[in-house]
């Protein structure tokens, strides 16, 4: 016959871990390489997504805006987060803080010819935020159509409503 051996639980336990103490997902190179959560502008970014799909929980920054960044930046896009340098995470600043001096086309930006400067902007987190609160503000003060209709809580862009929008709240800041 067969030999039965009995372990137990404790012994079973710690051959395991001592299999498992070696092995690392594969997009871990070594033990202290690796960051499960980036802080970048404000934000904590999650290390185990990919560099492109990271970068997007930035608040102005999308998946098209973040494709041309990171190819800008030199960096590869299908990296993951938790991979990145310290020097290519200034450098995904330096980027987003002036995306004109990296040949990123105008078009691409989040706010075109600005009201007060008449500069192409491209605006990230808290500058975003107070940017359109200013600019419902100024709406409102000027008793603009526009401005009166987001002041109401009603539709802004020419929707009809007559029948739709009853319910929830419209987007008044």
């Amino acid at each position: 016959g067969e030999v039965v051996v009995e372990r137990s639980r404790k012994e079973i336990e710690a051959e395991v871990a001592k299999l498992l103490e070696g092995t690392l997902p594969p997009f871990i190179k070594e033990k202290g390489d690796f960051q499960h959560v980036i802080r970048i502008l404000n934000t904590n970014i999650e290390g185990k997504r990919t560099v492109m799909y990271a970068l997007t929980k930035i608040k102005g920054v999308g998946r098209r805006f973040c494709d041309v960044m990171l190819k800008r930046a030199g960096i590869d896009k299908h990296k993951r987060a938790g991979e990145l340098s310290a020097e290519e995470i200034e450098k995904v600043v330096q980027v987003l803080a002036n995306p004109q001096n990296y040949d990123i086309p105008p078009w691409m930006f989040n706010r075109r010819k600005d009201y007060k400067t008449g500069k192409d902007l491209h605006l990230n987190t808290n500058s975003l935020d107070l940017t359109f609160r200013e600019d419902m503000d100024r709406l409102r003060k000027a008793r603009v159509h526009r401005g009166l209709r987001h002041m109401w809580g009603w539709k802004v862009r020419g929707q009809h409503t007559k029948t739709t929008g009853r319910g929830g709240v419209v987007m008044a800041s």
